[in-house]
């Protein structure tokens, strides 16, 4: 599965809101470094109980608006994402 992501660094809390088809994550990391990066995917993967590599962000690395693949395994198929 593909998502749009639209992400917004130095938050005061980690959460995540859905908009239409896009999600909008709060992150409390800077978007300095790809320490953001870090933890939007150590974040996707407890939002959506999956084991991080199978999240991977096809585009957007230095944007704010980001489409992030998240492969599902036969183990988590059974998983709701939403």
């Amino acid at each position: 599965m593909i998502f749009n992501i639209r992400v917004s660094p130095r938050a005061s809390r980690n959460r995540v809101e859905q908009i239409g088809n896009t999600l909008k994550v709060y992150l409390t990391k800077p978007a300095s470094d790809g320490l953001a990066n870090s933890q939007l995917i150590e974040f996707l993967s407890e939002h959506f109980k999956i084991k991080k590599y199978q999240i991977k962000i096809k585009s957007g690395i230095k944007s704010r608006n980001k489409l992030v693949e998240i492969n599902r395994s036969l183990k988590t198929k059974g998983t709701v994402l939403f």
